[in-house]
């Protein structure tokens, strides 16, 4: 309980450890959750309020961070891949990146007209 009380409000995964019957809990936060957490938007009853729209807007270092933390569960060669995956996450949610949709950006990553770190 103490290590989800930090994503309140969010649908997220969790992974149980069991060992002698102690179970330990850690967080595996997706992409979706990770986005929805950077969105900094008020605590929703899941019960009572279904289908949001998050409308709100990201910056490019904000969606850099995000790719860092799920570098390791992408399956992407290059971190540049990783960009697009969280990228896409962006635009099932919703939001927009630097006020532009998330599709025109992975457009511009193609065309390499959008720079992305190396790591």
């Amino acid at each position: 309980v103490k290590g989800t009380s930090a994503w309140k409000g969010i649908r997220v995964t969790v992974k149980l450890t069991i060992q002698n019957r102690a179970a330990k809990v850690d967080v595996e936060p997706n992409a979706t959750s990770l986005i929805i957490k950077a969105l900094k938007e008020p605590l929703r009853d899941r019960k009572k309020t279904k289908n949001i729209k998050h409308s709100g807007n990201l910056t490019k270092e904000t969606i850099f961070d995000i790719c860092r933390q799920m570098r390791k569960k992408s399956l992407a060669k290059e971190f540049k891949g990783t960009v697009k995956e969280v990228l896409g996450s962006a635009n099932a949610v919703g939001c927009t990146v630097d006020g532009q949709k998330p599709t025109a950006l992975q457009q511009a990553i193609d065309d390499d007209e959008w720079e992305t770190p190396t790591e």
